[in-house]
């Protein structure tokens, strides 16, 4: 039986592909390009529902990251202070086209108390057949403060201290503008019960990806 591999050398190994590639090592920073290209790809494409667009935005993230680097200071993990990076070159760019979007100061007051995950019965029961498809549609639809949030919590698998960080706001922001993306979805599944009759779906939290 072969013993279980630590995570701790490959943490040092990206440690130690930083440190060179804040040096200008090339090779380095290619390496921390396969390592996170996937994932940075991803997180453009749920928050703009473009390809086109998404590939270009991944590059233009890494651009940054390429002139940025050497700024990284090792506060909080690298991949997340990448990820920071990311959603404000994919905010810029939406900004720039004056797409709709709520901003994340733009808060309820009246979440100050913690907002529970929403998933409850009723939800499940009115959400239980939900096609894939239409529901990445209303995604798309939502305004871009409360996508942004709701694609890093509940499909990047993101924790709102995370989010908090990537997107500069206070935990309680992030838990309201999740709060309110959810409220959106929900009205939405509503309408598309009322319309429509049921057929091939799949179950709410696996078309979310809810972890």
């Amino acid at each position: 039986m072969k013993p279980q591999k630590s995570a701790a050398p490959k943490a040092a190994s990206e440690i130690q592909l930083i440190a060179r590639a804040q040096q200008g090592n090339e090779e380095a920073f290619a390496a921390l390009f396969e390592a996170h290209k996937r994932r940075v790809y991803s997180l453009c494409l749920r928050m703009t529902e473009n390809t086109a667009e998404a590939e270009d935005l991944t590059q233009e993230a890494f651009l940054q990251l390429f002139r940025k680097i050497s700024t990284f200071r090792g506060e909080s993990a690298f991949s997340t202070w990448l990820h920071r990076l990311a959603v404000n070159v994919v905010l810029m760019r939406l900004r720039k086209k004056g797409l709709q979007q709520v901003s994340l100061d733009d808060v309820d007051t009246s979440q100050d108390e913690p907002v529970k995950r929403d998933y409850g019965d009723d939800d499940r029961r009115l959400t239980r057949s939900v096609d894939r498809i239409g529901l990445e549609r209303a995604i798309a639809e939502l305004p871009q403060g409360y996508r942004t949030v709701f694609v890093l919590h509940d499909i990047e698998g993101y924790e709102h201290n995370e989010i908090a960080e990537i997107m500069q706001c206070s935990v309680g922001n992030s838990k309201s503008q999740l709060h309110k993306a959810r409220m959106r979805l929900r009205e939405w599944l509503r309408q598309k019960q009322s319309k429509e009759p049921s057929g091939a779906t799949v179950p709410m939290d696996q078309a979310l990806g809810e972890r």
